[in-house]
């Protein structure tokens, strides 16, 4: 699936004095999840045992992912030469389990995991084309570019097996919007804060919470309207609604207005100040989503 590696990104044109220390974080929280993925393909291999080719697919996925968290390690390791990526990441794989052994996707059938998988391959395109845009380090926006394409391709390949179940388990869109609601609420779980944590070499015993806000408030103030709203469209179309329709314009406006409210909360809790910029939302045309 791949059409590049490590080699194709132009490390020689790294500006250090363009490094922002506490983005720094973020990408090394994001090499170790991405470099976990080995793990879900596992999982997704489990849950479509019966379906070989989109087994080989999952690991072909997986392998990308790696891929993903190879790259984000060097350029970790480039900007701070002192960052333990083999200690961090033990810290985060011990902590942070995943059961490869069921063959029963924990979201209740197969249509839904792939809409789940589908949130979160917009979710990953939309943080990494979000960093991009946000910083003026050209190393790291090459890599955020590269990856942001490799993920949206993600989401196109894992909606081509939404379409596929959905013609056979005929979910309702509500059953399907449930998923991709219930998997957005998911993003403040423990994966990311905890990588966050492991990553940031901090020694003090772990507190979710607290790693939470500070990840999040970094996390959140990178986006403005156009990733929310090309990110929440994608995955509402994932769940069979239209993004240009009345109902899907309405989702994503309302979805902007509790991102914001969020974002300020996370980041009064985490004393961190939101430096967003402030953009009019207009809509983006429909061969975008």
């Amino acid at each position: 699936m791949g059409n590049w590696t490590l080699d194709d990104i132009p490390w020689d044109s790294f500006e250090p004095d363009k490094v922002d220390r506490e983005r720094l974080k973020l990408v090394k929280a994001a090499c170790m999840v991405e470099h976990h993925s080995g793990v879900y393909g596992e999982y997704l291999c489990a849950v479509f045992n019966e379906e070989p080719e989109i087994c080989r697919q999952a690991r072909d996925w997986a392998e990308e992912e790696v891929q993903h968290g190879k790259v984000l390690r060097r350029y970790a390791e480039l900007a701070d030469p002192d960052f333990d990526f083999d200690d961090a990441f033990a810290r985060f794989t011990n902590g942070h389990l995943i059961d490869t052994t069921t063959d029963q996707s924990i979201r209740g059938s197969l249509c839904k995991e792939m809409i789940a998988r589908c949130a979160v391959e917009v979710g990953t395109s939309s943080y990494y084309s979000a960093l991009h845009d946000a910083t003026d380090e050209p190393v790291l926006r090459e890599v955020c570019r590269r990856i942001a394409a490799d993920e949206f391709r993600h989401y196109k390949l894992f909606y081509k097996y939404v379409k596929h179940f959905q013609k056979v388990e005929n979910l309702s869109r509500w059953a399907r919007f449930k998923i991709v609601a219930g998997r957005i609420v998911e993003i403040g779980d423990d994966e990311l804060a905890y990588a966050y944590y492991c990553g940031s070499g901090d020694t003090e015993p772990y507190q979710r919470k607290q790693a939470n806000n500070a990840c999040m408030a970094r996390t959140l103030q990178l986006y403005d309207f156009k990733h929310i709203q090309r990110g929440v469209g994608m995955t509402l179309k994932s769940a069979g609604i239209n993004p240009q329709g009345f109902l899907g314009r309405t989702i994503i406006r309302l979805g902007w207005i509790g991102f914001r409210i969020y974002a300020k909360h996370v980041q009064r809790v985490a004393r961190y100040v939101w430096t967003a910029p402030q953009q009019k939302p207009e809509m983006i045309s429909a061969h975008n989503v």
